[in-house]
């Protein structure tokens, strides 16, 4: 006689087939364009000597993750905007927990350990700026299988190749 308490393998919800999350997709590094792909070839970011290798294409969808030469410039944008904010929340939850005051050192406490955690998140807040804007120049296709990648005006392989005269 089963109990009642027993689950049966019909009972547990099915894994949706759809839409990867946006957010999760981004969190976790995936291609923006498939979101299944990885990013990085490395998992591990604090790995340092292979931090920022990215494979030249997604795996799964084949969109190129460096589409111009150059493209990678404008993450320090980013990164200094996602270290600003990281900033800005320290100081917040500081002040809330701990206080500020101009009396004793603990603005100098927290910028001091500010500092720290900065430098420990770094090589997490260099890839994720990358992919945060990558984000903002390619778009989910549901299509990914069936449709073309996202490119600008020339390929990046192209600027190093040659010119036949």
């Amino acid at each position: 006689m089963p109990n009642d308490l027993t689950i049966q393998k019909d009972d547990l919800p099915k894994p949706q087939e759809g839409k990867p999350n946006f957010y999760w997709s981004m969190f976790i590094m995936k291609c923006p364009r498939c979101r299944k792909g990885p990013m990085f070839t490395e998992r591990n970011a604090w790995n340092l000597k292979k931090t920022m290798k990215m494979p030249e294409k997604c795996p799964e969808c084949g969109q190129p993750y460096e589409l111009e030469v150059g493209f990678w410039y404008g993450t320090g944008y980013i990164s200094y905007g996602l270290s600003f904010l990281l900033s800005v929340f320290t100081l917040i939850a500081w002040w809330l927990t701990i206080g500020i005051s101009t009396e004793d050192n603990r603005f100098f406490w927290w910028m001091g350990s500010n500092a720290v955690l900065l430098v420990f998140l770094q090589p997490w807040l260099m890839r994720f700026s990358r992919v945060v804007y990558l984000y903002i120049f390619v778009k989910y296709d549901p299509n990914y299988k069936r449709s073309g990648v996202t490119t600008f005006d020339y390929a990046t392989e192209d600027y190093y190749r040659k010119k036949d005269k």
